[in-house]
Parts: C-alpha cells; sequence; structure tokens
C-alpha cells in the first residue's frame, strides 16, 4: 500500500428531514414525483435506492414500479492462468443482451454516470494498477426489461490495460491499448426466478455464438460450441447481484402461484389439485415477501376466489388470505391491509348471469371454516382478523351495487336470496364462537364482536332492513341475563356500534321528519314504556333500552357499560348538526321516552343524596346496601312491594317482516321477537351477585326497629334494591335532564296524564335527586378531590373495581376549569327542574290543591321546591329560585296558611337559612320573599294577622340557633332590618297593624337570638349546651311547637353524643307534649299521664299554657302515631326493652280501631322481639344502663351561678372515674387555662372557705343507685333498679380520732344519700342534686353491713339458674381461705368475743351473730353448688375450700357458743 500514491479530496454528506410533500425529486427510475415543476432553473433531487433489509418490519408493499438490477464485479483470479502472456491491469466491461448471437447487439438500459446519457450499452470498472488479481468496487445499475426470457444474461469482457510510458516508440493504437483477456457470462433466469445469490462462474478465452448453450453432460462431454476455458474452466471470476423488482418475486411459492395464474390467464387448462399445492405452499412465503406483494397478491386471490368452481380451492384461498392477514397483524402492519381494503381492492365487473361475486364466495367460505370440524387455528384466527374479511364484504357488496346500476333498486332486490341466506348463516355460526369462546380466546372473540357489528351497521346502507333488523335479534339470542362481564360487554359493545349508524333516526322514526311535516304530538301515540308497540315503531332503540333495563338488575361492571352506551347515544343525538332546532330535538326526545320508565322502576336505587369526591363501590358485593328484599308473599308484610311491570314483551313473528315491508307473519326464518329481550325490560330481576348478603344483613345490629327488617324465611320473588354507585346515577340522571330538557310541554303534558299518582311521585323524586348529585361542591371540594386522586395514582391503589365520578386534576386550570363546568351544569339542572315545576303546578294545579294541598303531590312537588333552596346553587340560579318560590305561594296559598304547618315551617326554615348568606344579594332576595311571605298571609286572613308565619319563623330562628351555631351576626341582623323597611315602605298596609307585628316579630327574633352568644361560648361542653336549650324549651310552655322544637334539637345533641337514653327521653317528652295538646283539644283520650308510666318526669308537660301561640299549632293523630314510632325506636336503640310496651299500648288501640291489620302484626312482632331481648339480657347480664358520679363545682369567679351546686352525671355503659374526671378537667382546662383547674381527689364534704379563690375546682365521685329495703321488693330486676332512679348513694370510711383508717374496733363509715331534682334517665344526661342526708356508721354497724352485703353475694350467685361457676369460686375462696377469712373472723373476735360482747348494744349483737349463721350456710350452700360444678381436675382445690371452710366454722362456734355449719 506504501507504493500507492494518495491523492487527497473530501465529501460533504448533509442529512435532513424531508417534507412528505417534497417538490421536485424524481424516484430511483427517474421518474418524476408529483408536485414535479418543469423549467430550465429547476433543481431536481434524486431519490437513491434503498435496500431495506429482508425483514416484514421494514417492508412496505409495492407502490410504484421498479425493476431493477445491481451487478458487484468482486474478484478476478488471473494469477495463474496461461492463456493470455499480459494480463495485469485488468479492466471489466458489463453489457446486458437479449441474445448470444455473433452480430447481437447489447440492450441500452445500463445507467450511465453522472453528466453522461441517461442509458448506456456498456460500464466500465475501475482499472487496478499491476494487479493479476484484481478487486473490483463499482455498482452497476441496470433497467430490466418488463418481459425476461432465457436469453437474458449478463456478459463480462475482460480487457488488458497497456500502461507502458516509453518515448521510443510512436503513439500506440487504441486496439493495442486495450487487449481483450476472457468473457464471462451470466444467465439472468433460473428455474424462472431471477439471480441474486453470490456466484463464481469460469472464464473463458474465446466467444463463439450461441455460447449460451454450452452445457456440461458428463464424461468430459458437453453440448453447444467449442469454448476454450481459462484454466481449464475454474471458477475463477466472482460477482454480486441486488435485484430490486416490483414485478419479479424471489419467493419460490409465489414466483409458482404467479405463474399458474398467468398460464391459466394464457388459456390453460386450470388444475384444481395443482392450484391446491401452490396454494397450500403459501404458508410457506417469507414475512417480507408477503409484505411486499400484498396487494397483488390479494388481488389474485379473489380473483382466483371467483373464478374457481371447486369449494375446497375457495376455502384455501380463504385460508391463505387469512394467513396473509395474520402474518400483517402479527408484524405489526395491519394498516396495510387498511390502505389495501380502502384504495386497492375492486371487484370485477358481472359480464354474464354465472359471473361470481367476491362477497358471495367469501361468504361462503367463510362459514366454511367458522363450522367446528375445521382447523381450530384457522378459524380462531379468522375470528381474531375478521375485520379484514367484513370490510372486504362491504367494499365488494358496495362496488357491486354501483357498477351493476342496482343501488336504486329496491333493497329486497339489490341481493339475491341466496346471499342473503349465507349471510344469515355466517352471522348464525360465527355468534356461537363469540359466546363459547371469550374465556380462552378473549381477543379473538372481541375483535370478531366489533367486526360483526360494523358489518351489521353498514348493512343497513345497503341491505333490507328487515333483514338486518333480524340478523341483530339472531345476535341477541344467543345471550342470556346472568351471563359474564365479557359477554355483557360484547353484546353493549355490538349495540353501541349498530346504533351508532348515520342513519339511526330514520331507521328509528319510520315516519315522517322534517320542517313543516312533524306530527302534532297529539296525533302521536307516545309511548312512555318499554311496550311492544313502541320496539316495533323503533327497533333498535327498543332493542337498546330494554337491554339497558335488563343490564340494571345485573353487577356493577355491567350497569356501567349499559348506561355509558345509554348516555353516549344521547349525547350524539344532542349534538348532531343535523337536527339542530329545538323541534327536531323534541321529536329525536321520543325515541328515548321509556327511559322515564327505566328509572321510575328503579328509582329507589337511584335515590341516594350523599354525593362524595370518590364513590367507591368495590367488587365485593356483601356491602350493606347490597341486599335483597322480598315481595309480600311470604315475607314481611310491612316491606314496600316493588312494581310489577305489565308489560309483555313477546312481539308478534310478524314485526321484523312489518318494518321491511315483505316479511311473512308464518316465515320459519323468523325468530320469534320474545328473545329480543327473554321477559319484560326487568327480565333479569333476580339478583345474580347479591345472594350471600343474605345471611350477613341477618347478622347486623338490631338495635333499630327496622320496619323492613324480616321475621321469616325469605321468599317470594327477588329483586335487586342496591343502591347504584354515584357515577351511575349521574349519567343516568344527565339522560333523564336531557329528555326533559329537548322533549315538548306536550309530551310531557302527556306523560303526566297518563302516569299514576305513584309514578308522578316517583318522577319527581328523581328530580329531587338530580338537584342533590349535581350541586355545585366549590373549588375547594373540587381541589381536594383532584389531590386525594393524584396521591391514589401515585400509590398505584387505583384499579378497575373503583369508580370515580369525576376525572379531577389537581393543578390550578384544572380546578378552575372543572369548578366552572360543575358550576354551570348546577345552574343548568335547578333551571331545568324549576321549569318543569313550573309547567306541573299551571297543569295540575286542581290535583295539587286537593286538601287544602295537603296531599302527598303537593308536598312532593314543594319538597322539589324546597331542595333548589337547600342545595349548593350559584347566585343566578337562586334568584330564580326565589321568583319560583314567589309563584308557588301565590298560587298555593291554602297550603301555607291552613292546615298543618308543616310546608310553612319548613320554607321559613330555607329562607332564614338564605337570609345569613355570605352573599349580599341572596340575602336581600331571601328577605323580600320573607316578607312576601308574611304580606300574603296577612293579606290571606283578610288583613287580620299572620299569625301562622309569625309563629313558624320563631320556631325556625329556635332550630336555626340549634342547628346553626353563629346565626345572629350581622348579615342576619341586616336581613331584619330589611325585613323591617319593607314593612315601613309598604304603602297599602301602612295603616294596618301589620307594620307594628312585624316590628314585634323582628324584635322576638333578637329576643331568641340572644341565646346564641352563650351557646357559642358552651358549644364544646354538652351538657351546659343541653341546659341552655332546656331552659328555652321551658320557657316555651305556652308555645308547643317550639317547645318541641327544642326538644328535638337536645334528641339530636345526645345522639351526636351516643347518649340514647337521653335522646329516646326526650322523644318520649315530645310525644307527651303531643298527646296532652291532643287532650285538650279533645282529639286523643289520654294525656303526658300515660307516660307516668315510663318517666315520672313527664309531669313537665301537664304545664302547658293555653296561650296565643296555641292558635296556630295543627298536631293531629298521624303525628302523634309518628312520634310513639319514634319513641319505641329510641327506647330500642338505648336497650331500654321494657318501656317499649308502654308506648305500643298507646299505639294498638289506634290502629286496633283503624284496622291496620298489618301495622299491628309489625307491633307484635316487635313487641316479641322485645321481650326475648329482656330474656337474652337478664340471663347474660351484659347490658349496662349507665353509671353515675356525683360531680360538685367551686369557684365563683370561674363557675358563676354554677358555683358550689352539685350534680348527678349519668354517664354511658361502665364509665370509669378516671375517664369523666379527665373530661371534665379538659373540657374546663380549655375554658379557663389548664392552671387555673384543680381537681379535688378527696370525696368528703367540701368547705368552699378552704379553697383558694384563684382555681376553679372539681369534685367527681363515684355514685350508685340507693334503694331502701321496701322499694326492693317492687323493684325486683336489674332493669327497675336502674330505671327511674332519683336517689344515689356514696360512702367515706372515718374514725372518731379523726384519722380516714383504723382498726375494726374504731373504723367508721359515712353514707351519703343524694336525692336529684328529677329521675334518671332525663332529657338532660346531668340532674342538679335538690338534697342529701348523711348517715353514720358505728363500728358494729360497719361489720353488719359488711357481712350483709357478702351474704347478698353468694346467695344471688347461689340462686341463678345457670351458676357462674368462676364467680362462685372467686367469691368463695375470699371467703373462705385462711388467707383471706381474717376479714370475717375479725369481725367476729372484736364484737363477739367474750370480752368485747359487752361494749355493744345487745340488738347490735344480735344481729351480727344472725348474718354470720347466714354467711357459713350461704358459704356452705356455694361449695356443694360448686361440688356439682367442678370437673376431675379440681378436686383437690375444692378439698381444700372444705377444709378451710369446717375450720372457719369452728372457730366461730367457740366465738358465739353454739354449733355453726
Amino acid at each position: 500500500m506504501s507504493k500507492f500514491p494518495v491523492i487527497l479530496g473530501n465529501i460533504d454528506i448533509t442529512v435532513d428531514n424531508v417534507a412528505p410533500d417534497f417538490s421536485n425529486y424524481v424516484n430511483s427510475t427517474y421518474i418524476p414525483m408529483k408536485q414535479f415543476e418543469y423549467g430550465s432553473k429547476t433543481v431536481v433531487t434524486f431519490e437513491v435506492e434503498e435496500f431495506v433489509p429482508c425483514i416484514p418490519k421494514h417492508s412496505q408493499p409495492f407502490t410504484i414500479y421498479s425493476n431493477h438490477l445491481y451487478v458487484y464485479p468482486r474478484h478476478l483470479k488471473y494469477d495463474s492462468q496461461k492463456s493470455f502472456t499480459k494480463a495485469r491491469n485488468i479492466a471489466v466491461c458489463i453489457e446486458f443482451k437479449d441474445s448470444d448471437d455473433d452480430d447481437a447487439q447489447s440492450v441500452k438500459c445500463i445507467y450511465g454516470r453522472p453528466g453522461g446519457p441517461l442509458f448506456t450499452r456498456s460500464a466500465y470498472a475501475v482499472v487496478l494498477h499491476h494487479h493479476q488479481n484484481p478487486e473490483f468496487y463499482d455498482e452497476i445499475k441496470i433497467e430490466l426489461p418488463t418481459q425476461l426470457h432465457d436469453k437474458h444474461h449478463l456478459l463480462f469482457t475482460f480487457y488488458h490495460v497497456s500502461c507502458d510510458t516509453s518515448s521510443k516508440g510512436t503513439t500506440k493504437k487504441k486496439d493495442l491499448v486495450e487487449t481483450q483477456v476472457g468473457y464471462c457470462w451470466l444467465p439472468l433466469l433460473k428455474d424462472g426466478r431471477v439471480v441474486t445469490s453470490e456466484q463464481h462462474i469460469p472464464v473463458a478465452a474465446n466467444l463463439p455464438a450461441g455460447y449460451l448453450g454450452y452445457q456440461e453432460i458428463g464424461m468430459g462431454k458437453h453440448s453447444g460450441p467449442e469454448i476454450k476455458w481459462v484454466e481449464g474452466g475454474k471458477p475463477l471470476f466472482k460477482i454480486a447481484t441486488h435485484f430490486v423488482s416490483t414485478v419479479y418475486t424471489q419467493d419460490q411459492h409465489l414466483n409458482n402461484f404467479f405463474q399458474y395464474c398467468q398460464k391459466t390467464d394464457n388459456g390453460a387448462q386450470a388444475s384444481g389439485n395443482e392450484l391446491i399445492k401452490y396454494l397450500k405452499s403459501m404458508h410457506a412465503m417469507e414475512g417480507h415477501v408477503v409484505i411486499k406483494f400484498l396487494p397483488t397478491t390479494l388481488n389474485q386471490l379473489f380473483r382466483v376466489l371467483t373464478r374457481t368452481s371447486q369449494d375446497d380451492v375457495a376455502v384455501n384461498v380463504s385460508r391463505v388470505i387469512i394467513h396473509i392477514v395474520s402474518q400483517c397483524h402479527e408484524e405489526g402492519l395491519e394498516s396495510y391491509l387498511r390502505s389495501y381494503v380502502k384504495y386497492v381492492f375492486k371487484t370485477e365487473p358481472i359480464t354474464d348471469t354465472n359471473t361470481k361475486t367476491v362477497h358471495e364466495e367469501l361468504t361462503k367460505s367463510m362459514t366454511t371454516i367458522l363450522k367446528p370440524s375445521t382447523d381450530f387455528l384457522t378459524c380462531n384466527k379468522l375470528l381474531k382478523y375478521s375485520w379484514f374479511f367484513f370490510d372486504v364484504l362491504i367494499k365488494s357488496m358496495a362496488q357491486h351495487l354501483i357498477e351493476n346500476n342496482r343501488e336504486r333498486m329496491g333493497r329486497t332486490l339489490r341481493f339475491p336470496a341466496t346471499y342473503q341466506h349465507s349471510v344469515e348463516t355466517l352471522v348464525n355460526l360465527l355468534v356461537p364462537h363469540i359466546t363459547q369462546k371469550y374465556r380462552e380466546y378473549p381477543e379473538a372473540t372481541k375483535n370478531a364482536n366489533h367486526s360483526l357489528a360494523c358489518f351489521i351497521k353498514r348493512c343497513f346502507t345497503f341491505m333490507d332492513r328487515g333483514f338486518v333488523f333480524k340478523q341483530i335479534n339472531s345476535y341477541l339470542c344467543c345471550f342470556s341475563p346472568g351471563e359474564a362481564k365479557a359477554l355483557f360487554e360484547f353484546k353493549f359493545e355490538f349495540l353501541r356500534s349498530v346504533c351508532n349508524h348515520e342513519h339511526y333516526v330514520p331507521l328509528n322514526l319510520p315516519m315522517p321528519f322534517g320542517k313543516g311535516r312533524i306530527q302534532r304530538y297529539q296525533d302521536l301515540q307516545l309511548d312512555y314504556s318499554l311496550s311492544d308497540e313502541y320496539c316495533r315503531n323503533h327497533f333498535l332503540a327498543g332493542l337498546l333500552l330494554r337491554e339497558v333495563g335488563s343490564a340494571l338488575q345485573e353487577f356493577r361492571d355491567v350497569r356501567q357499560i349499559a348506561i355509558s352506551v345509554l348516555k353516549g347515544m344521547m349525547i350524539k343525538h344532542a349534538f348532531d348538526d343535523r337536527y339542530p332546532s329545538r323541534s327536531h330535538q323534541s321529536r329525536l326526545a321520543t325515541l328515548y321516552f321509556p327511559i322515564f320508565g327505566l328509572l321510575l322502576e328503579n328509582v329507589q336505587r337511584l335515590n341516594v343524596k350523599d354525593i362524595s369526591p370518590f364513590p367507591v363501590n368495590c367488587t365485593n358485593n356483601n356491602t350493606k346496601d347490597d341486599f335483597l328484599l322480598t315481595l309480600p308473599t311470604s315475607g314481611n308484610p310491612l316491606s314496600t312491594p316493588q312494581k310489577q311491570n305489565t308489560l309483555d314483551s313477546s312481539l308478534h313473528k310478524d314485526v321484523l317482516g312489518a318494518i321491511s315491508g315483505t316479511g311473512s307473519p308464518h316465515a320459519s326464518s323468523t325468530p320469534n321477537f320474545n328473545a329480543v329481550k327473554h321477559a319484560d325490560s326487568r327480565g333479569s330481576l333476580i339478583s345474580t351477585d347479591s345472594g350471600s348478603s343474605i345471611p350477613e344483613r341477618s347478622n347486623e345490629k338490631t338495635n333499630s326497629l327496622d320496619k323492613n327488617q324480616h321475621s321469616g324465611t325469605l321468599g317470594g320473588s327477588l329483586v335487586r334494591c342496591d343502591k347504584l354507585d354515584q357515577s351511575e346515577i349521574k349519567s343516568l340522571l344527565m339522560c333523564f335532564l336531557q329528555l326533559l330538557k329537548s322533549m315538548s310541554e306536550d309530551a310531557l303534558f302527556t306523560f303526566w296524564n297518563k302516569a299514576s299518582s305513584q309514578e308522578i311521585l316517583d318522577f319527581f323524586t328523581v328530580a329531587e335527586v338530580c338537584l342533590h348529585q349535581f350541586q355545585y361542591m366549590g373549588k375547594r371540594y373540587i381541589a381536594r378531590a383532584g389531590m386525594m386522586h393524584a396521591r391514589l395514582q401515585q400509590l398505584s391503589s387505583l384499579d378497575n373495581s373503583f369508580t370515580f365520578n369525576h376525572s379531577y386534576g389537581h393543578s390550578e386550570a384544572d380546578v378552575l376549569h372543572q369548578s366552572l363546568l360543575e358550576g354551570n351544569i348546577a345552574t343548568e339542572v335547578c333551571l331545568t327542574v324549576l321549569d318543569t315545576l313550573s309547567l306541573f303546578t299551571l297543569a295540575f294545579k286542581n290535583q295539587l290543591i286537593v286538601d287544602n294541598g295537603h296531599n302527598p303531590l303537593m308536598k312532593k312537588v314543594f319538597d322539589v321546591h324546597l331542595c333548589c333552596l337547600r342545595k349548593n346553587q350559584s347566585e343566578t340560579s337562586l334568584k330564580h329560585v326565589f321568583t319560583a318560590l314567589r309563584s308557588f305561594i301565590y298560587r298555593f296559598p291554602s297550603t301555607f296558611y291552613e292546615g298543618r304547618a308543616d310546608m310553612c315551617a319548613a320554607l321559613c326554615y330555607e329562607i332564614l337559612k338564605c337570609c345569613n348568606s355570605k352573599l349580599g344579594s341572596i340575602r336581600n332576595d331571601a328577605s323580600h320573599l320573607l316578607y312576601f311571605l308574611m304580606r300574603h298571609n296577612f293579606d290571606y286572613t283578610k288583613r287580620r294577622s299572620f299569625v301562622r308565619t309569625h309563629l313558624q319563623v320563631i320556631i325556625s330562628v329556635s332550630q336555626l340557633i340549634a342547628d346553626v351555631v353563629g346565626i345572629g351576626g350581622t348579615r342576619f341582623q341586616q336581613s331584619l332590618s330589611i325585613i323591617n323597611n319593607c314593612a315601613n315602605d309598604d304603602k297599602i298596609v301602612k295603616h294596618t297593624a301589620f307594620p307594628s307585628e312585624v316590628k314585634d316579630l323582628t324584635k322576638r327574633i333578637r329576643t331568641v337570638l340572644m341565646a346564641t352568644a352563650q351557646m357559642k361560648e358552651h358549644e364544646n361542653d354538652p351538657e351546659m349546651l343541653v341546659d341552655l336549650q332546656y331552659s328555652l324549651a321551658k320557657s316555651y310552655a305556652s308555645t308547643p311547637e317550639l317547645r318541641k322544637t327544642w326538644l328535638d334539637s337536645m334528641a339530636k345533641i345526645h345522639v351526636k353524643n351516643g347518649d340514647l337514653s337521653e335522646a329516646a327521653m326526650c322523644y318520649v317528652h315530645v310525644a307527651a307534649l303531643v298527646a296532652e295538646y291532643l287532650k285538650r283539644k279533645g282529639m286523643f283520650n289520654q294525656g303526658c299521664r300515660a307516660f307516668k308510666v315510663i318517666t315520672p318526669n313527664i309531669d313537665e308537660e301537664a304545664s302547658m299554657i293555653e296561650d296565643v301561640g296555641m292558635q296556630d299549632v295543627h298536631f293531629n293523630e298521624d303525628v302523634l302515631m309518628e312520634l310513639l314510632e319514634q319513641c319505641a325506636d329510641g327506647l330500642w336503640k338505648a336497650e331500654r326493652y321494657e318501656t317499649i310496651a308502654d308506648i305500643y299500648k298507646l299505639i294498638i288501640p289506634i290502629y286496633e280501631q283503624h284496622r291496620d291489620f298489618q301495622k299491628l302484626a309489625h307491633v307484635y312482632e316487635i313487641l316479641h322481639r322485645a321481650y326475648s331481648k329482656i330474656t337474652e339480657v337478664m340471663h347474660t347480664g351484659k347490658r349496662l344502663l349507665g353509671t353515675y358520679f356525683r360531680v360538685a363545682f367551686f369557684g365563683q369567679g370561674f363557675f358563676e351561678d354554677e358555683d358550689g351546686k352539685e350534680y348527678v352525671y349519668k354517664e354511658p355503659k361502665l364509665t370509669p372515674l378516671s375517664e369523666i374526671s379527665q373530661r371534665l378537667e379538659k373540657l374546663y382546662s380549655d375554658k379557663f387555662g389548664p392552671e387555673n383547674v384543680k381537681m379535688i381527689q378527696d370525696s368528703s364534704k367540701v368547705n368552699p372557705k378552704d379553697l383558694d379563690t384563684k382555681y376553679a375546682y372539681i369534685q367527681v365521685t363515684h355514685v350508685t343507685p340507693y334503694h331502701e329495703e321496701k322499694d326492693l321488693q317492687d323493684r325486683r330486676t336489674e332493669f327497675e333498679r336502674n330505671h327511674n332512679i332519683q336517689r344515689f348513694v356514696f360512702e367515706m370510711p372515718f374514725t372518731v380520732s379523726g384519722k380516714k383508717q383504723g382498726g375494726v374496733e374504731e373504723q367508721c363509715k359515712r353514707r351519703t344519700i343524694l336525692t336529684t331534682m328529677h329521675y334518671f334517665p332525663y332529657v338532660k344526661k346531668r340532674i342538679p342534686v335538690m338534697y342529701q342526708r348523711h348517715l353514720d356508721l358505728n363500728p358494729i354497724e360497719v361489720a353488719i353491713d359488711e357481712m350483709s352485703r357478702k351474704v347478698a353475694e353468694l346467695k344471688q350467685l347461689c340462686s341463678c339458674n345457670d351458676v357462674d361457676m368462676i364467680k362462685l369460686q372467686l367469691k368463695l375462696q375470699g371467703s373462705v381461705s385462711v388467707q383471706v377469712n381474717a376479714g370475717p373472723l375479725t369481725y367476729a373476735r372484736v364484737f363477739l368475743d367474750d370480752a368485747n360482747v359487752k361494749k355493744y348494744p345487745d340488738n347490735k349483737v344480735k344481729q351480727l351473730k344472725e348474718v354470720f349463721r347466714q354467711f357459713v350456710d350461704a358459704c356452705g350452700q356455694g361449695l356443694s353448688i360448686n361440688d356439682r360444678l367442678i370437673k376431675d381436675d379440681q378436686l383437690e382445690y375444692q378439698e381444700e375450700m372444705k377444709a378451710n371452710y369446717r375450720e372457719m366454722a369452728r372457730e366461730l362456734s367457740e366465738i358465739m357458743h353454739e354449733q355453726i355449719g
């Protein structure tokens, strides 16, 4: 290499992106591509041929003609040749020839070098100086002819180039410069294919004519001309070629197929067996060949499919197509298949009646492959990639209609009956594959299902629509309720695809639809349920709605799929620009009227008014809401029966024929429409996923008198009544609201006129749920939800079993967008509901004013109005709400000013809440509405008074004080001022008593609001808060409504704090208050004294004063029954089962008088359960009715009026002394400061003078209920000893010397008995101590008391039916064991020994002796019982206790001088 000269140079290469629309370039064949500008100054870019690796993913289908051969001379080994004297500087000339004759010229098809002609006849390789074994590096590009034959070959001629530079001679002639030194040739075709591999070929010294015919035949002989070979014919020349052709394939299998097709096209006799052999061999084609020749191969296969007359050939053609399609998908190149169908595929025109079409033959072949007996692998591939075949079918059908001018023919005449039968057979064969293989081949069945849906949808465009409907029906017949989730997904995906047809609306509305041609709604038979008639007129919509109705009875995932399909359809219609007008949208709404029926059937499952940013329903179905109710066949008679569907879903067999206009009512091929939905719209009401919730439901806590609890076994029909998921509810309600907004007023009136009273109530229940579910929750709520969602995603804890109602983002922009969106939705929902209410109140005024407006319908309509006010609304919405309420009050005054005051009360409460709004405009509107209510009441009474509104406003303010601490602030005072100003500025009533009465009302409101400050101060002190509310309740003895309000408020506080007994007493007092009112009005024969058996405290309610406050009270028997039921429920929760019977003694006569046997049965069932619970708790002893403590407060500077007062506190269950002490210490430390609060640990009497006034002192002592001996005779049960108790006791030890503890002979005890002002349980959990007395016991009395207690405990244990052996052994061990019996014996030695007995009174000594006799007897009885109960392993323990017992009895006998035991 060192001898070679170095020629310096450089090359610049730039790599850049080229735009797809790159202009002015030619491809590798020098063909100008699009956007080529011809001109002298045009700069042309040349596209270099790309040699793509022979792997499928880098291959592309051939779309541009190319037929190039690249030749690469590699090496010539000439160092050993002897044929030529000089062969060193060797050049090689390459020519392309089509003949080997002498005079044959080379073909001018070799691309010339840049700057030369485009094509030349020859090309030379670079000469390598002085090399006998030259290596060549040149590339020669040849444009091959389209048709190649056996004579086409490459001819290589070798020259020795003389490089003699001697100056002696003259210039050499050209023929002396180049001397031929050999020839090579390479035939282009071998076995019909172009030679492309690397070749080693011999070199000839001469080139005779016909050299291509030379052939070795063995034994040193040959055929053809004589050729002199260099080195005896050794392969001295090495050459490589690269073939780039879109015409000739290098794959042998594909080449054989193409050659066969070419022969038959040229008239050769077709051989089916030979063709099948070639077709089967095509499965071995290389992947890159399949991709490159994809359009040509598929075209040829479809051509063979339509020309063959043999079924085997057609099936094998289809299998090859399936193989090709599968290969493309496996390589991820299915886009080439889609391009083929869209741009390349073209069916051949029909030339005669025998010409077959692609769609007909392909359908038959697919049917054959899908049969069960065929190759299952091919069948599964067909399922998986079925979209391709269905797309080809559709395009073939379309081209068939267009090219044969059949598109204007009747749909029944477009395709022959044989083709329709083939399609029907295909559908009937394909669907079972989908329904049976979905577990084993989920992807294949899913793809097949989607492809079938798209095919059937497109068939609507070309085929008889009745026939298409029939295929849809056949598809749905293969599904049944309760199937796997995957099958439901398939079914609804199918329905979604079919219903997405561009002409879905005309398909479902077979009647005039256009401007000026829409029929009047009065003339239309509008269907609001899934009736047979509806399904006849609206086939696809009927199918969809029936399937949705059925899916609502399935598990959650299925419900969500169905609801999303329905919601998607309605969204599509709402935004369809073909139907923009109001009239169009209202007509479209008629398609979905049965949604009303579906929602009303499931109204209880929709009635969820609590909303959450993450309403999660796990896939575990054993939740407390997931239960079954029984229809009243053998279950609970009070359980609400579900509405029975009276629709008969079995449609007449001629439905599909009627739709198509050609069907016969007796055609055997038309399936029964019964299969469209196997029963009615609730055909699968039987629960499939909540059956396991039955036992769990029965094991729930039974501390509630729920009327739906069952006493017997489950029976009757089972229906789903679990609540729907929040996302499902919102989607269904969105459909409901869209329907409500779009439908015409006439259609809405028609629905209301057809609906039953219960259906109208349910309708407005759904409207009310809309307001709850779409209320605006605010930016903070949305931001918090977004953060929670993002955090869960980071933790990867989101899976498919959770459903979130929003796709919340957590960025500021996302939150702003979401809040704006939700605010607009809330406003739109509110306005839609208000419009609906306005229409209804206008059209059905007579029904609403029945019974002066006190009827269920009016109550429901009013509740929806009120819900608009209660829920979070925008300022715009609230203005419309106030206007609507003003109109409502004006239309129905009797509802608010006559009869029961509950509606007026509720309205006043909500308006007053708005009077405390942060927004000035809302406060202003609310104040004016409240003034309008008062003024209208004044006018309604002919300007006498507005007592009703006056009283209800006061009551509402009282409720607000209890419910909304802080109601009396500046904002509320401003609202009161607005009301006063309105009254003063109203000229019409200026000279009446109205302004002064309004002023008096606002003054009374301000008086009530004064309690707000105190309540605010004690909002964390439940006892003080209840005391304040109780004092307010006592102040309203003349106003039963207000007293009831405060008692209800106290009950809420007690329930919140877990004080259920006190809450129950509040309910009892409220019921007694109403009973006393009704007795005085002569409407009930028993007053509050009937409740005295429950609590002696009830005498408070007898102090009701007849006053102006009694004028507008509207209690009645129904109200009393509700309150008594509430009492019973409260007493049950408080575990005071013994008192429930006394409540029902008041209820039963009323039910008997009304002959309400269902309720009577329910009452006696509850009584049975109550007495069973009494037996249970008496047996187990597990009921704990409370613990009591004496609490005293000292410190005038802190406790003010409470200073020196003593209370008895009732605490729940077993509350230890330490717990209440810590609670009170913390409570008052937070109030006064921890440094100012001290707890007095001693329980002895406190002298306030000895205390430091700088501190607040609290003394807490545990006390127990106290009963005299005579009381215990009446209070025989544990409950009686702990119910209606007023006296309590605690004991303090002392000695005469002043010490607390001393010896037995000097130990005294002071017993303190407290008497409270009321009996426990009471409406408060603490009651002041009314008085106390002290009883001091001397030492012998202490001994008698202690020993009597031990005797009583032993006797109680021994008298039980089921003796607790463990408790008995512990008590015996503490009585007779040597280690611990020192106490009893000490008492005997000190007080009964001869030396000491004279010191004590004889009666006390006798009493003590009698107690000891009872003690020994009780111990002996206990030992006997224990002897029967113990097992063998405790015999030694028993004998030890007996020995101790005998020793104790012996010593007592000696002391008492009598035989003991």
